[in-house]
């Protein structure tokens, strides 16, 4: 188990560790100003926050039948979600944004995203005043994972009476370091085969198949603390701008819920199983705290606005139908899992570990 433990926290490690290699372009997305800065985060970040959210969804179950009264399984698996094409790019003239906000190079509008290109920076993009006057420029960050967004699981599940099982799934709050930041995680489930409730003890003789109903959910969080300074010379555009940038940090919560039917068939110690159901997926991002953005400038001296909170992302990443085809190999203690999964124009691959007892 402690094994296991450390395998997930080092899958969820990686993958906050390549979120948070982006963050110098992330602190650059900021000086766009809040609304800005904001549709820019939001397209770069659509593959990972539907990757994630896929991600948490997945790796469940592997079969629709249920363990015996008080049989447990404890489970590692891993699921890459592959982002298609039409995710890993996008134009940053057309995702809405302020006139103060546009390209260096009218022909360089192209950027990556998240699970876009990783070799090479988006376009370089300038800022301007009300005024017309440029007051700053940042560049797009490259992307971080090519096409692929991973999502490690720690789970138990538990055999309970009327052929039913409940499943566990916990990461208490762990401060991965200070440049990562911290990640916790909480998830429950529920699975109840119902062919014992139809035809009784006579399910095995008349029905060749299981078939069962499953509701999941699962809660990922994450923390980390942010530093970002006025540039280099700039000053309060008036007194009433606020110079404390102390307490800046960025919050992410992910909220995903499955519901499914599960049909399997064992065979010997095989079992292929086919998932068909409907998953869902809540996102929310936000930059908390004071952040200087240099909104102008007089004869080469710039100025900042303080703007708390700038960023605020709320919305549904994922919401539509899901289909997962896979098995379970169950050996006497030790079981393998794998299974390939479509929702929302994505790739899903799982794979896993357990132990059964």
């Amino acid at each position: 188990m402690k094994k296991i433990f450390y395998l997930s926290l080092l899958g969820i490690s990686f993958f906050t560790a390549k979120s948070v290699k982006a963050q110098s372009g992330f602190d650059q997305l900021i000086k766009s100003g809040p609304a800005d800065a904001t549709k820019l985060t939001d397209a770069y970040a659509k593959p990972l926050f539907k990757g994630l959210g896929l991600g948490t969804n997945s790796g469940w179950t592997n079969t629709a039948q249920t363990l015996g009264l008080l049989h447990f399984d404890v489970r590692f698996t891993a699921t890459a979600a592959f982002a298609p094409s039409s995710d890993q790019s996008f134009n940053v003239t057309q995702i809405g944004l302020s006139n103060s906000v546009r390209p260096n190079n009218p022909n360089d509008v192209i950027a990556p995203t998240f699970s876009g290109n990783t070799k090479a920076n988006g376009p370089l993009m300038n800022i301007y005043d009300d005024n017309g006057n440029k007051v700053s420029s940042f560049t797009m960050p490259s992307g971080q994972l090519k096409s692929v967004i991973p999502t490690p699981q720690l789970q138990v599940t538990v055999g309970l009476i009327h052929n039913t099982d409940v499943t566990l799934r916990a990461l208490p709050k762990v401060n991965v370091s200070d440049d990562i930041g911290s990640v916790s995680m909480i998830g429950f489930g529920i699975k109840h085969n119902i062919m014992g409730d139809i035809f009784g003890s006579r399910t095995e003789k008349l029905i060749p198949f299981d078939l069962a109903l499953a509701f999941n959910y699962n809660r990922l969080n994450y923390n980390k603390n942010l530093n970002v300074q006025p540039e280099s010379g700039a000053l309060p555009a008036d007194a009433q701008q606020s110079n404390d940038f102390s307490n800046q940090h960025i919050t992410g919560h992910l909220n995903s819920f499955l519901f499914e039917a599960i049909i399997s068939k064992q065979i010997l110690f095989f079992t292929p199983y086919l998932a068909v159901g409907y998953n869902t997926s809540k996102t929310n991002v936000a930059l908390e705290g004071n952040y200087p953005i240099t909104s102008g400038s007089i004869l080469n001296q710039k100025f900042y606005t303080t703007y708390s909170n700038p960023v605020n992302i709320d919305e549904r990443s994922i919401n539509g139908v899901r289909a997962d085809i896979g098995f379970q190999i169950k050996l006497p203690v030790v079981r393998f899992y794998a299974s390939y999964g479509l929702a929302e124009s994505y790739s899903m691959v799982n794979a896993g570990i357990g132990l059964g007892f």
